[in-house]
Order: structure tokens, then C-alpha cells, then sequence
């Protein structure tokens, strides 16, 4: 059997800097840290940060007044960061900067009184974060349907949003349909769209043209994990979201030549190495692991300025 591992996979940049985020904080301020949400949808790394000290919470007045509180990689809503003031907590704040432009970009259209559809799926917090930057404006399309019987107060006026761990590939059918619905509609900017979602897509698309099982690290929550098993799927190749090597089972391995093996966007490279140590555990004849070099996506972002070296 083979193991075919693809590139790129794993931590984002917008992961690193959050996971580092919450780690600096640990180290230079001592615990606990409070954190807004679980900083990335990992289980694993969300247990290590607790040990550390991090105490996860989703309303910032279960913090203590006064306390060091930190905003997760997806973002939060204006009425957070109100409610973080009130219970006068100093923020760190670890929104992925990718984030932060629809935040932007959100609050922009709100002032020139445009609607905006926002692409995405509901009751993701990174969609709760960017609908709170305009309530009265924005409208949730999850599918091709609610895109098709969308209604706005005026066409002429209406632009588009995108959660932004879909992708490219996952936006485009709603997005014609809100074209032909709304010629004048302002459409969302390339580079919106996170690049390492759009990246991890494509090397799912070539795990799928070689392998025939496809194994996918990530956690449930993680949307842009479950995107890489539909992916797959929808490649015609059968595929499975686990969280750790313990849930795979052997006989997903019945007559399977060749498994792909990759990981979403916020879970660690640990994790893939233990998925391949089952699936050579498990194989009868043992399994050749073929790992290209990994991409440098050649993107970093900052540390916030509380967290900086003087």
C-alpha cells in the first residue's frame, strides 16, 4: 500500500500567528489567559493551550474584570469587543488578518448603504464575527437556492462577502447565480478568498486523481476540513474526517492501493504523522510514504503589537 501525502496541508499562517498569539501571552504575561472561543478548531491543540493556562470561554463576561482576553482566529463582532470593554479586559486580538479585510470591507459597505450577501455557512463563528459588522445590511447564502430567491431593497446596490475559509471553487455556482440576478452587484475581491483553503483544495483534487481512500485531519467544527472530505467526494473517492489515528478502521483499508493523507488548516503536523504510523500499523504487507516537499506558501503574518519584541 501506499501513503500519499499531500502538499500543502496543515497550519495556515493565520493558524501559526493565533496559536503563537495565545502562547506569547502565556509566556510574557503568565496564566490564565482567557481566550474567546476556541483560538483554532483543533482539539488537540486547544487541549495543550489549556494546559498551559488558557481558559476557553465564548462571553466575555465570564472573564473576570480586568483579566487578559484574547479573540480567536475567526473574528468577532463589534458587540463583543463592546462587551469585552465593559468588563474593562485587555484584548489581544488573533482575528486572521484575512479575516479582518471582510470586517472592513463590511464595514465600508455599511457606511455607502449598500446590502451585502455574505457567502457562508450559518452558525460558523467566523460568519456570527462578519454579519455583527453589519446586522441591518447583510444577508447569509449558504447554497445556490438562497441565492436564487435572495431580495434586496435595491439590485443596484448589493455586493457580495465571502466567509473565508470557502474557496474559489466552493463560491463560484452562487456567484453566477447572484450575477445573473444582480448584473450591477459588486463582487467580492480574489484575494478575499484565504489562499490556504483554495491551496489545500487543489492538492485534495490530486490526492483524489491517484489514491483511493482519503483521510482528512481535522476537527468537525473546522470548515474548511469538512470542504477537503466533500472535495474528495465529490472527486469520487471515498473519504473520512478523523480527528486522531484511533478512529480510523481497519477495514477502510479493504482493497485500497493507495490512501491520501491530508490535514486542514488547523490541525497540526503531529497529528498526520500518527495517522501515518496507523495506517502502516495496519497495513498487511506495509506502506511506502511517498511526501513531496511541502509548499512554502510564503505567507507570514505579524504578531500584534502587545506581543512584539521592543
Amino acid at each position: 500500500m501506499r501513503i500519499l501525502l499531500a502538499s500543502p496541508r496543515g497550519f495556515c499562517a493565520g493558524v501559526d500567528r493565533a496559536i503563537e498569539i495565545v502562547e506569547q501571552a502565556l509566556e510574557r504575561f503568565g496564566p490564565p489567559v482567557y481566550v474567546r472561543h476556541e483560538i483554532v478548531h483543533n482539539r488537540h491543540v486547544v487541549e495543550s493551550l489549556r494546559s498551559k493556562g488558557a481558559i476557553f470561554i465564548e462571553d466575555p463576561a465570564d472573564a473576570p474584570a480586568g483579566a487578559r482576553l484574547i479573540f480567536s482566529a475567526h473574528g468577532v463582532s463589534p458587540a463583543i469587543r463592546e462587551s469585552a470593554r465593559a468588563q474593562a479586559l485587555e484584548t489581544i486580538d488573533a482575528t486572521c488578518p484575512l479575516v479582518t479585510k471582510v470586517h472592513v470591507e463590511a464595514q465600508r459597505f455599511d457606511r455607502e448603504d449598500v446590502e451585502i450577501a455574505l457567502i457562508g455557512h450559518a452558525g460558523h463563528v467566523e460568519v456570527e464575527g462578519t454579519m455583527g459588522h453589519a446586522p441591518d445590511r447583510m444577508h447569509l447564502v449558504e447554497s445556490v437556492a438562497d441565492a436564487e430567491r435572495l431580495e434586496v431593497r435595491d439590485p443596484s446596490r448589493l455586493a457580495v462577502l465571502t466567509q473565508t475559509t470557502l474557496s474559489v471553487d466552493d463560491t463560484r455556482d452562487i456567484l453566477e447565480v447572484l450575477r445573473r440576478r444582480f448584473p450591477s452587484i459588486r463582487l467580492p475581491r480574489k484575494d478575499d478568498i484565504c489562499y490556504a483553503t483554495q491551496n489545500r483544495q487543489n492538492a485534495v483534487k490530486a490526492l483524489a486523481a491517484e489514491a483511493d481512500l482519503v483521510l482528512v485531519v481535522g476537527a468537525p467544527e473546522s470548515s474548511n476540513s469538512n470542504r477537503l472530505v466533500e472535495l474528495a467526494r465529490k472527486s469520487g473517492v471515498t473519504s473520512h474526517l478523523v480527528q486522531t489515528a484511533d478512529e480510523i478502521e481497519a477495514d477502510w483499508l479493504e482493497g485500497v492501493a493507495c490512501v491520501g493523507v491530508t490535514a486542514g488548516a488547523s490541525a497540526p503536523e503531529v497529528l498526520v504523522q500518527a495517522v501515518v504510523e496507523r495506517l502502516q500499523a495496519l497495513a498487511p504487507d506495509g506502506a511506502e510514504v511517498v511526501a513531496p516537499p511541502l509548499v512554502d506558501e510564503g505567507v507570514v503574518f505579524q504578531l500584534p503589537s502587545q506581543l512584539r519584541s521592543p
